[in-house]
């Protein structure tokens, strides 16, 4: 059934999972554990067609909630190609451009709710546990495991509203490309109603241990394959500071050669002590030219949870360093009040950090340029939380102790138009325009008799408690994804 309907969207399963390699295994072998018995029967779920849509009536818009508008939509050109007034509207519903996720691994997620990995449920929570299990978990990956799991998120995400994600993929000695071919294959098999990017991700050593060469050659094998477009790094997992600054310095020159995105995963730490490695990512980038030599792509900062003990004086030096660089900082907030600020054994008392990066503090009043994102879903890194870009932006109403509609607004940009930028899907405002891509969510109910439904009509209501009704539309088409 998988490779019936996969076929309809100009997918050949069978071609790309031969493609499929696990850690030492020659070419066209497969993983022992492909056909696992414990693998779910399909990885691929048949889907609703996208439905086109030439007018939105009666629709709110962010700044103006007192006046209805028609929207006219272009499935043709996926645009927004005019907005006119229409005060006769009943009951208007609130329109908003859509979500994104501009950080979040695809082949790691729910791994806690797969059976092939019910055997390796944490038991300490603790970062070097998620970090072992989900190396663990790995070796057991599967490509029919690698499209169910992939399914599952995407499918919760394009329910929520999301339209654009910056997917991680690993490439290493133990997975092969068999994550970055899933991913491609994900990828075309969603295209119609949510834009995967595939960031190719090195979770492991690429200067230390005895693969990290092998884990290098895998990650610029996968760089040049059609459909991946941004090279991320993790320099923190290296050996030493040396070696994660070698690890900096080849991932921002590899991603300059390649003309690609750069995505890293940095500072995942609250250790006073050690030096930030901020500061040699942005020395990398001016010594590279980024600006001159890889013009449109930008770069991902993601956790940067040590930024979090700077002194305002290194505020100012970031804020000047980062000047004229297209830097973004990811703040991961389910994932990094998991693991960051935890007292020590017998010590639950303390107080304890926050440990993550305060967003709308560095978007209004440092001027930097700061995302929201989910990062991962259901596995040890991050047991809690879902695909729903809002339940973040919720968190951070309380964690930010963010309650203003401005707040509000600053929440909802972090998650949907600032983010979309963040990974270089262009600029975008709260507010609806025409000429702006057909990328949107209505909030709440259409249909006559829903006396009974609180409709929500403000950006702050939407961010405080969004609610389950929403219109998706990408591009000119309603996207049907059940839940």
């Amino acid at each position: 059934m998988a490779a019936e309907f996969l076929a309809t969207h100009g997918i050949d399963l069978q071609a790309e999972m031969s493609k499929v390699q696990f850690g030492n295994s020659p070419p066209g072998s497969t993983n022992p554990a492909a056909s696992s018995d414990n693998d779910p029967p399909s990885s691929a779920l048949p889907l609703p067609a996208p439905i086109p849509l030439t007018q939105l009536p009666s629709i709110l818009l962010s700044t103006s909630a007192t006046t209805a508008h028609t929207l006219t939509l272009s499935p043709t050109t996926s645009l927004i190609t005019s907005i006119t007034p229409s005060p006769s509207a009943v009951s208007p519903l609130l329109a908003l451009p859509s979500l994104c996720h501009p950080h979040i691994h695809l082949d790691k997620a729910h791994l806690n709710s797969h059976p092939l990995f019910s055997h390796l449920a944490p038991t300490t929570g603790s970062f070097t546990e998620a970090l072992t299990l989900t190396a663990r978990a790995k070796a057991l990956f599967t490509p029919a495991d690698l499209l169910t799991r992939g399914n599952w998120l995407l499918a919760d995400s394009a329910a929520a509203g999301v339209t654009h994600v910056r997917a991680f993929v690993e490439a290493d000695a133990t997975v092969g490309l068999a994550c970055v071919h899933a991913g491609l294959a994900l990828q075309r098999l969603w295209a119609r109603r949510c834009a995967v990017q595939l960031c190719v991700f090195a979770q492991d050593p690429v200067f230390s241990g005895e693969a990290g060469a092998a884990n290098r050659a895998l990650v610029e094998e996968a760089l040049r394959l059609g459909g991946v477009d941004a090279v991320g790094s993790t320099p923190y997992v290296e050996a030493d500071e040396e070696r994660a600054r070698r690890n900096v310095r080849w991932a921002v020159g590899l991603a300059v050669r390649e003309g690609k995105h750069l995505d890293f995963h940095l500072d995942y730490h609250l250790d006073g002590r050690r030096e930030p490695l901020v500061w040699c990512v942005l020395e990398a980038l001016r010594r590279e030219e980024w600006v001159r030599r890889n013009p449109g792509r930008t770069v991902c900062l993601g956790h940067c949870t040590r930024l979090t003990l700077f002194e305002r004086g290194e505020w100012e030096r970031l804020r000047e360093e980062v000047e004229g660089l297209p830097v973004y900082f990811v703040g991961l907030p389910t994932s990094d009040i998991f693991m960051m600020g935890r007292p020590g054994e017998g010590e639950g008392w303390r107080d304890r950090s926050r440990g993550t990066l305060q967003v709308p503090w560095m978007v209004e009043e440092m001027g930097l340029k700061a995302v929201l994102g989910v990062n991962n879903v259901g596995n040890a890194f991050t047991p809690w939380g879902g695909a729903d870009p809002l339940g973040v932006a919720a968190l951070g109403v309380g964690l930010y102790q963010a309650g203003t509609a401005r707040d509000a607004e600053v929440l909802y940009e972090c998650v949907s138009t600032r983010a979309k930028e963040a990974i270089g899907f262009g600029e975008g405002t709260l507010e609806l325009r025409e000429g702006d891509p057909a990328d949107l969510i209505v909030y709440g109910k259409e249909e006559a008799g829903t006396e009974l439904y609180r409709r929500r009509t403000t950006v702050k209501e939407i961010v405080c408690d969004a609610g389950k009704n929403r219109k998706v539309v990408k591009g000119g088409y309603q996207i049907l994804v059940e839940q």
